[in-house]
């Protein structure tokens, strides 16, 4: 029998919660889980098209969380209401989440670890992935609050460096998402020898597909194929099951193995 778990995931802004975490989420809440997903902020400095802007991105951006959230299956959706702190870090004026004080954030989010009584956190790694501001202020909010709620298990959400690399150069070669400024690969996520979870989601892309596309304002419109969201999209869907059918965390404080864990509760997250 399946003991129900309490899973929290901390994003910046939404639409993240579905590019790392989308497909472990769902599966999770799935087999049973209790999923509450946290968002710091509205995403209001975020891309989007004019028409997207009417009455307020952050409102649209919202929206779009909620119903992505419910397509996943989470049981509850918190925004903290922190400013989009925009790509360069200075959008959001001074109520931007990476400016605001670490201590007051981690106490909001740490209410709710108590609350919960939370069995895991989910955040980014150190690097925020690609390095946003917001991202890196979530991994260090997180890993304070988790301390302060004593949460048991904090969780990195983050890609294996080493594989991305490698579907950096494919997409090169197919000529895909050359609008797209990446990273670094250098700094971004972390290398696979970091990582000490490869959950299988591949019998939840689906779910994680029509998650992505309720963030309309950031996957449509003429520029959608300059987009992450919007590339994603339009693959094929074999293609799109294959390139995004695992995710991957480095759990702080675990030992690294040879072979990454394939789910977060062994024996209590259904068959993938």
């Amino acid at each position: 029998m399946t003991v129900p778990r309490t899973i929290v995931s901390f994003h910046a802004h939404p639409d993240d919660e579905v590019l790392l975490t989308g497909g472990t989420l769902a599966r999770l809440a799935a087999a049973g889980h209790r999923v509450v997903l946290v968002t710091a902020t509205s995403g209001g400095a975020g891309l989007a098209d004019p028409a997207s802007r009417e009455g307020g991105l952050a409102a649209v951006r919202a929206a779009e969380l909620s119903r992505s959230a419910r397509l996943l299956g989470c049981a509850r959706v918190e925004l903290l209401g922190y400013e989009d702190s925009g790509m360069d870090g200075t959008a959001g004026g001074p109520s931007a989440f990476c400016r605001t004080p670490l201590p007051d954030a981690a106490e909001r989010l740490a209410a709710i670890l108590e609350q919960e009584q939370a069995d895991v956190l989910t955040v980014y790694d150190e690097h925020g992935g690609y390095g946003h501001p917001d991202h890196v202020a979530v991994h260090r909010v997180g890993v304070l609050a988790a301390q302060l709620a004593g949460t048991p298990r904090v969780l990195e959400a983050t890609i294996d460096r080493d594989l991305l690399k490698r579907g950096v150069r494919a997409m090169g070669v197919l000529h895909l998402g050359r609008g797209i400024e990446l990273p670094p690969m250098a700094g971004a996520y972390l290398p696979r020898g970091e990582i000490t979870h490869r959950v299988d989601v591949r019998a939840f892309t689906g779910a994680k597909r029509a998650a992505m596309a309720a963030h309309v304002s950031q996957a449509g419109g003429e520029s959608a194929d300059s987009r992450t969201l919007g590339l994603l999209l339009r693959l094929p869907r074999p293609l799109f099951r294959a390139l995004l059918g695992h995710e991957w965390f480095a759990e702080r404080g675990a030992a690294r193995t040879l072979r990454p864990a394939s789910t977060l509760f062994p024996g209590a997250e259904g068959a993938a």
